[in-house]
């Protein structure tokens, strides 16, 4: 009996997890299709409070759902991991603080986007590609 419960639970997480990361509206078109057929990228994030680099804990999505947005032990890198039809609105970068339950501008004023060394200023709306650098700076 105990058993089936845990199975219930770990069951109900995944469906509410999985919603999360649906896309709204309808995808018959498939709009902002990035990939059909899954994709596994790995963006780096590094964020700089003051000049002092914040740690970002590993295994964020991870436990008893496997999130496709996480962290393993090799940070800076986030990993982005799906399978099937993927748009642009999975991979948004503040789908990652979604996971990590953090507001993207909670950790200081005069927020600073960097892609890839260059000014971006997308913020939560940033599309992730494989092998980004995004740099994240709050004075």
């Amino acid at each position: 009996m105990k058993l089936f419960f845990i199975g219930l639970v770990v069951i109900v997480v995944l469906v509410l997890s999985t919603l999360v990361f649906l896309p709204s509206g309808d995808t018959s078109d498939s709009a902002g299709a990035i990939s059909r057929t899954g994709l596994h990228w790995h963006p780096q994030l590094e964020i700089y409070v003051r000049g002092e680099q914040v740690i970002i804990p590993q295994n964020v999505g991870l436990g008893a759902v496997h999130n496709p947005v996480h962290t393993h032990e090799d940070l800076p890198i986030l990993h982005l991991e799906f399978s099937g039809l993927v748009t642009e609105e999975h991979i948004k970068l503040g789908n990652f603080f979604k996971v990590w339950g953090k507001d993207m501008r909670s950790f200081g004023e005069n927020m600073r986007m960097t892609v890839n060394g260059k000014e971006n200023t997308e913020y939560e709306k940033y599309v992730m590609h494989d092998d980004d650098k995004i740099e994240l700076h709050y004075d």
